[in-house]
């Protein structure tokens, strides 16, 4: 009884498959996740539009249109990332080409010097407030009033330092060096 059994359930699974042969390339493959962490049926990351603008910058900002996720059935790759572009939590890193060609390494290098400068004015511009509040809550103490005051100083004395960086750190690689990919 277990061979009869045996040999139709064989019987059956074949005559089955036979009737449906299996095609592979016409209907459309998708990946499981793009590089911007959108896995469907999830809906996409909130920073996906950004991701996607830098990485995937020619494909349809649609995120419905899974065009990140769309398997190319030549090679049987996803869409492969623009060359030279990382996205990260801080942004988009990365220049207009690979890091094989000459101003991509620029690029970087400026995002990063942009980022460091920007932490660095805010925090010029915190002491500044804070030294202000000292001094609008010092009450005419003077070691108070002294201690507002040097924070003030500070903290336009290092917002001037910053900006003076910045210039001549773009005008040096920009200018002198003729660094590519900064001043962009």
């Amino acid at each position: 009884m277990r061979r009869i059994l045996y040999f139709s359930a064989i019987f059956f699974l074949l005559f089955f498959l036979s009737g449906k042969p299996v095609v592979f390339g016409d209907a459309p493959r998708y990946a499981d996740c793009d590089l911007c962490g959108y896995c469907p049926p999830n809906s996409p990351p909130q920073n996906w539009s950004d991701c996607q603008k830098c990485i995937y910058p020619n494909i349809n900002p649609d995120p419905g249109a899974k065009e990140s996720l769309l398997i190319d059935p030549n090679t049987n790759l996803p869409p492969t990332p623009a060359p030279g572009h990382q996205y990260t939590f801080l942004g988009c890193l990365g220049g207009s080409s690979s890091f094989t060609s000459s101003g991509s390494a620029g690029g970087v290098v400026q995002s990063i010097l942009n980022i460091v400068f920007s932490i660095a004015g805010g925090i010029a511009f915190l002491y500044l407030i804070y030294g202000s509040f000292i001094i609008a809550t010092s009450q005419a103490a003077p070691e108070r009033l002294n201690y507002g005051k040097r924070l003030v100083s500070g903290a336009i004395i290092g917002l001037i330092f910053t900006l003076g960086s910045v210039l001549v750190v773009n005008f040096i690689a920009s200018g002198i060096l003729k660094v590519p990919g900064f001043g962009q």
